[in-house]
């Protein structure tokens, strides 16, 4: 009959993870920015994105392995 709790789960998480990825991703990215540059320290909008590409896919994994143990394995 489907998992409709996985799929809410899913939107959630996806919806949260996805913000991580670029430096425009979501507003707290941006503030974090300027608040790097002011202290001397800028960075990038390639180098965020390089480490945001690592982070954004190691939350998905762990995420999409948490929802399909919780709600396809152990019911």
């Amino acid at each position: 009959a489907g998992h409709p709790d996985a799929l809410w789960w899913a939107l959630a998480l996806g919806a949260d993870f996805g913000g991580n990825l670029t430096a425009i991703g979501a507003s707290a990215n941006v503030v974090m920015l300027g608040i790097a540059r002011r202290a001397g320290n800028p960075i990038s909008f390639w180098e965020f994105t390089r480490k945001g590409i690592v982070v954004t896919v190691v939350s998905t994994a762990c995420a999409a392995l948490y929802l399909w143990l919780r709600y396809f394995v152990l019911g």
